[in-house]
């Protein structure tokens, strides 16, 4: 039997070998820009079926988590125990289980550390930059600042013990930011198992690291020593996720690509000084604890207010900034059906709340809060929960209602980061000369953009449970698209970055590789998994699919994965199912290469039908010529009197003379009246009605310079004024990838005289100035400047500058 399965599986591979070189390009250069995806795509199985869904044996693992945690203020350090229970719904027995250590990248030898490139590109955090032949080697200082605090602080995690429910000891090994625990005997499908950590470590100064979470001091407030904002996120080891595609998902975290990771059950104790306000995923527990009685009757206000309610006041955030105290509370939050748990801590922070309801909903009430420093001022008063509120309902129109019980925004280090229920935002108002605070347009925008973006997380990946270590553009690009959406629904004059005419600039750059590219290993993120599948998916709402089937499969593919973990494959044939429409030539060129879209209308010939009647054939034929520039000989002959031969003897002229190659004769017309005798009825009626239309011929010569097949988008305009649009599905471009021509035919009082392709810039066109026919003048700018003098050292004035005095900081440098 195990020879006739391996001898099976060998033909099978055969065959496959086979199927695949008989598809093989071996002739010419043609390339199949609409070859299906199917021979790429993972073959759909039990797990995942044909359609995009969930299969009918799908599974996912659950990881619950009882968590006591203690926050050291002074010494900047938490201290914590975790009770875990990892239960095996996947169909393998399992011998360990692997976690993750997020804390230890920022060891002096994680691998992060290690494979830190001088001067490359796309690496998160400070800069450095090579030398050029004319500046030196530059290292920035918030680069000197990273390696300094780094070398003055020990990092990682503490991993003091690991036991399980009876206090035994576990065998774990730590691999980098990973670790492995071993477990007593196997784990059964269907089983669960319990087991310990005890662990702490010191919190990073976010500023110093750009390390998502951690720390933000104050040393200018009241209280002695100064304040600081806490941000915990990836604070505590949890379990690497086990999928039916991968296994155990355990690649090191080396900064860029996110978290894989499991849903389940949270019930955690924070323990951190009494004057401190906690946000957190999940919902408070002990209100009447950690609260007063007038603030717990504020955010039970805030349920049913129209604007937000402050739980805790300005005035109340500026009081706890004074003293501190060495007393504490512990806060205490549950969180359901969740696959992280952050939170953050401060006494500055001061707090306002509003309800959100949600109509047919299993859950009708939504707390959308915020959460923030005196530095947040106005700015965050008025936008950050607003905002907040916009992103659910417009965010639950194209997936589903928002699930949880809450959705918060918090100001500290972190520009923006997001996990379930609570988001890391940054913008802050400016202290002013005289003491109150201001914000700049620039600002505000940041603000209601990056809460937007932020809080939509919540949708994609925190519920559509996407694997960012992979495929950062699932969750970004798909969340950034919608983020445009909702921002456009805000303000549309804000510049969200998700229209066709913001990714051209990257989408011709040679410095890019594919957006299905493992995260660690994209070149600029930004671009490649924010920008560039958010302007697809956008193109593809807009401009192919139309707004109906796109909203309708999106929300599909939303619905269908709803605290699920997708794979593009996934995404890409959900999009096709639901829609209807073959988009495999869109995933594969939008996704799977950097060609980008550059279409040229290369040339315009005008046609007229010939009649076969020669009588009109032949004069139409002399009037063309007749219509051609006279030769510059013949006319130069001409103006200087030269007098032609024939003209001085006209006795040696003869028939050819006193007729041209157009004069029409009996045997011309013998064969039109025979040409249609021998057509069929059908034939003859087709060809006379044409004849007598007398319509205009256009043949359109298109090139695809930049690889990338789009649709071709026309405006025609004719001599009356009047212009005509006209949608070229990009299926024109599947026998000839590189050139195609297109016959249009008008009515002959529709004489055409300009065309334009995408004429709305909707396809991320690159060069627009091969777009229209005939050619335009294509406006753009000059600018006048002055030129700076050399300031290389052998142009320097030594003796001039030594005769200048050190000026002292109180000194006017700007001396007249």
């Amino acid at each position: 039997m195990i020879n006739k399965l391996i001898t099976t599986a060998l033909l099978s591979l055969l065959s496959m070998g086979a199927a695949n070189a008989a598809i093989d390009q071996t002739k010419g250069d043609f390339k199949d820009k609409f070859r299906q995806l199917d021979e790429s795509l993972p073959t759909p199985n039990v797990y995942r079926n044909a359609a995009g869904q969930p299969g009918h044996q799908y599974w996912q693992q659950e990881v619950d988590y009882k968590i006591k945690v203690h926050l050291n203020e002074e010494k900047r350090r938490l201290e914590a125990t975790e009770s875990i229970t990892y239960t095996n719904n996947s169909p393998d027995t399992l011998r360990y289980l692997w976690l993750q250590l997020d804390q230890n990248k920022f060891k002096n030898d994680s691998m992060s550390a290690m494979t830190t490139t001088f001067g490359g590109i796309g690496a998160r955090g400070p800069a450095t930059k090579g030398a050029t032949s004319s500046k030196p080697a530059q290292v920035s200082l918030a680069a000197l600042r990273r390696d300094q605090f780094v070398a003055d602080h020990e990092l990682g995690y503490d991993i003091q013990k690991v036991v399980d429910a009876t206090g035994s000891k576990l065998h774990h090994v730590i691999v980098g930011t990973n670790m492995r625990i071993d477990l007593p005997k196997p784990l059964a499908p269907g089983k669960s198992v319990d087991f310990a950590i005890d662990f702490a470590y010191n919190i990073v100064e976010e500023d110093a690291v750009s390390a998502r979470s951690g720390y933000e001091h104050f040393p200018d407030d009241e209280r002695e020593g100064g304040n600081d904002i806490f941000l915990l996120a990836q604070w505590f080891p949890r379990l690497h996720a086990y999928t039916d595609y991968e296994a155990w998902t355990n690649k090191e975290f080396i900064g860029r690509g996110e978290f894989t990771l499991e849903f389940g059950d949270y019930d955690v104790e924070m323990t951190v000084p009494a004057d401190h306000i906690v946000s957190s995923t999940g919902v408070l527990q002990n209100p009447k604890q950690v609260l007063t009685s007038t603030q717990r009757k504020r955010l039970k206000d805030a349920e049913t207010a129209k604007r937000p309610v402050f739980v805790v006041t300005a005035d109340e955030a500026l009081e706890n900034e004074k003293d501190g105290t060495s007393k504490e509370k512990t806060w205490k939050f549950s969180a359901k059906n969740v696959r992280d748990f952050a939170w953050a801590s401060s006494r500055k922070f001061m707090w306002d709340a509003k309800g959100h309801a949600q109509k047919d909903s299993k859950q009708p009430l939504v707390m959308a809060m915020s959460f923030y420093p005196k530095e947040g001022g106005d700015l965050w008063k008025k936008y950050s929960t607003e905002s907040v509120v916009h992103t659910l309902d417009v965010y639950s129109r194209f997936s589903f209602d928002y699930p949880y019980p809450t959705a918060q925004s918090v100001n500290g280090p972190v520009g923006g980061m997001e996990y379930p229920m609570i988001s890391f935002n940054g913008p802050r108002t400016e202290l002013q000369d005289d003491g109150t605070r201001t914000y700049s347009q620039a600002e505000k925008r940041f603000l209601i953009g990056v809460v937007i973006h932020e809080v939509g997380h919540n949708y994609f990946p925190m519920i559509v449970n996407s694997d960012e270590r992979q495929w950062s553009w699932m969750d970004e690009g798909l969340n950034s698209f919608l983020d445009g959406v909702a921002g456009r629904e805000w303000d549309p004059t804000i510049p969200w970055g998700v229209e066709p005419r913001d990714v051209v600039g990257y989408m011709k750059s040679t410095s890019q590789v594919p957006v299905m590219t493992q995260s660690d290993s994209v070149l600029h993120l930004g671009p490649n998994a924010y920008t560039k599948p958010a302007v697809a998916l956008n193109i593809l709402r807009e401009t192919i699919l139309g707004r109906e089937l796109f909203d309708f499969a999106f929300k599909e593919y939303a619905q269908r994965w709803m605290f699920k973990r997708p794979t593009p494959s996934d995404f890409f044939r959900t999009m096709e199912e639901a829609s209807g429409v073959d988009l495999d030539w869109f995933w594969r060129g939008w996704f799977y290469t950097t060609d980008h879209v550059d279409i040229s209308l290369d040339k315009i010939s005008k046609l007229r039908l010939d009649t076969k009647d020669p009588d009109i054939d032949f004069a139409r034929q002399r009037q063309e010529e007749l219509d051609k520039p006279m030769s510059v000989t013949d006319e130069r002959n001409k103006a200087e009197g030269k007098e032609l031969w024939v003209d001085r003897f006209p006795d040696i002229s003869d028939f050819y003379d006193e007729n041209d190659r157009f004069t029409v004769t009996n045997k011309e017309r013998n064969k039109y009246n025979k040409f249609l005798k021998d057509l069929e009825p059908w034939e003859r009626t087709a060809f006379e009605r044409a004849v007598k239309e007398d319509k205009n011929y256009y043949v359109l010569d298109f090139s695809n310079k930049g690889g990338l097949v789009m649709p071709i988008i026309l405006e025609l305009t004719f001599a009356d004024g009047t212009t005509q649009n006209q949608y070229i599905p990009a299926e024109i471009w599947r026998r000839t990838p590189k050139a195609v021509s297109k016959l249009i035919i008008t009515d002959k009082d529709q004489e055409l005289v300009s065309v334009s392709v995408d004429p709305r810039w909707e396809t991320a066109d690159v060069d627009v100035s091969n777009n229209d026919y005939p050619r335009k003048i294509i406006p753009s700018r000059i600018e006048a400047y002055k030129a700076k003098k050399s300031t290389k050292k052998v142009s320097r004035d030594i003796m001039q500058d030594i005769k200048t005095e050190l000026k002292s900081d109180d000194e006017d440098e700007n001396d007249d």
